[in-house]
C-alpha cells in the first residue's frame, strides 16, 4: 500500500510538472509573437467617413424679449478617408467639405462655413523602428461658394462686399519632407522648402490684390518652411476628435510671419444616428486684406451643432 500510494503521488507530481512546462512554453510563444500596437494601421486599403447634417430652426410672434421672426439654419460636414499600407510604404487621402446657411427674417440668407480641403500624402518608412518616414504631401484648399463681408456704411445702412469665392482664393501645396508617425492617430510632418501657390481665377480677378496677387496673374508663388500635425483619435467612449494645425513661413516676404491654418472637430455621439459636434477653425494669413484694404489678422470661426450623423 505504502509503494502504490507513493506510485500515486510521483504520477500526480509529474502530471503536475507537465501540465505546468506546457503553460510556461504556451507562455513563452506567445511572448515572442509580433503583438499589433493598439493604434497600427493594417495592411492594404482601410476606408472610413464621417456625415453629420445640423438643422435648427426658430421663430417668434409679439415677443417683447425681441427676436427676429423665423431663423433657420442648416449645416453640413462630410469627411471621407482612404488609407493604404503596404510594408513600408503608405498612401493616406483625406477629404473635408464644410457647408453652412443661415436664414433669418432681418438679414435674409447669408453663408457662415464653407470648406473643400483634399488632402494626400505618400510616404516610406525610412528606420527599423517604423515611425520615421520620407513623405511627399499635396493639399488644395478652396471654398465652394461665393463669400461676403457684412458691415454698415458711414449712413448707417446694411451693406456687403464679395471677399472670396470659388478658386478665390485657393491654396495648392506640394511639400517633400521628414514625418514622425509614432502611432496611426497622431503624425508630425516637417518640410523645409515647399512650393505654394495662392489661385483667384480670371472670374474674380477683382478679388486678386485681396490676396497678393498681382494684376493680370493668376496665382502668386510662395516657396517657404512647412509644418503639419494631425490627430485623430477616440478619446472616450463615443467622444472622438479631430484635428489639424498647418504653418507655413514664406521665405520670399515676411518670413517671421507664420502663416497658421487650425482646424479642430469635437464630437460627442448620442446615438446610432444623433451626434453633437463642435467645430472650431483660426487662420492667419498676413497677406490676405479686406476690400477695404486693411489685414484680417487671426480669423476665428466656431459651430455648436445637434444632428443627424452616420459613420461609413
Amino acid at each position: 500500500m505504502k509503494l502504490t500510494g507513493l506510485s500515486a503521488f510521483v504520477l500526480l507530481l509529474s502530471l503536475s510538472l507537465s501540465a505546468q512546462d506546457a503553460t510556461v512554453k504556451k507562455l513563452r510563444e506567445d511572448a515572442s509573437k509580433n503583438v499589433t500596437k493598439p493604434n497600427e494601421q493594417p495592411e492594404g486599403w482601410m476606408q472610413k467617413g464621417l456625415l453629420n447634417i445640423n438643422l435648427s430652426q426658430g421663430s417668434s410672434s409679439n415677443w417683447s424679449a425681441g427676436a427676429d421672426k423665423f431663423t433657420f439654419a442648416n449645416n453640413l460636414f462630410l469627411n471621407y478617408q482612404a488609407l493604404y499600407k503596404n510594408g513600408k510604404n503608405f498612401f493616406d487621402n483625406n477629404f473635408d467639405v464644410n457647408y453652412g446657411m443661415v436664414n433669418t427674417t432681418s438679414t435674409g440668407f447669408r453663408k457662415n462655413d464653407d470648406r473643400f480641403d483634399v488632402l494626400s500624402k505618400y510616404g516610406r518608412q525610412l528606420d527599423t523602428s517604423g515611425v520615421w518616414f520620407f513623405t511627399v504631401m499635396g493639399n488644395f484648399r478652396t471654398q465652394l461658394t461665393d463669400g461676403y463681408r457684412y458691415f454698415k456704411t458711414a449712413a448707417g445702412a446694411d451693406t456687403s462686399e464679395l471677399s472670396s469665392s470659388f478658386l478665390a482664393p485657393a491654396n495648392l501645396l506640394l511639400s517633400p519632407g521628414i514625418e514622425w508617425r509614432p502611432n496611426n492617430t497622431f503624425s508630425v510632418f516637417l518640410s523645409p522648402a515647399s512650393s505654394r501657390w495662392i489661385i483667384v481665377s480670371r472670374r474674380t480677378n477683382r478679388l486678386a490684390e485681396l490676396y497678393g496677387v498681382e494684376p493680370g496673374s493668376t496665382y502668386r508663388y510662395e516657396i517657404g518652411g512647412f509644418l503639419t500635425a494631425n490627430y485623430n483619435k477616440e478619446l472616450a467612449k463615443n467622444i472622438s476628435y479631430k484635428g489639424r494645425l498647418d504653418l507655413f513661413s514664406n521665405y520670399r516676404n515676411n518670413p517671421a510671419n507664420v502663416d497658421v491654418f487650425f482646424t479642430n472637430l469635437l464630437a460627442l455621439k448620442v446615438n446610432k444616428w444623433l451626434q453633437v459636434t463642435y467645430n472650431l477653425d483660426i487662420i492667419y494669413d498676413d497677406d490676405a486684406l479686406k476690400p477695404e484694404g486693411s489685414r484680417w489678422g487671426t480669423q476665428i470661426k466656431s459651430l455648436l451643432g445637434v444632428g443627424f450623423a452616420t459613420s461609413f
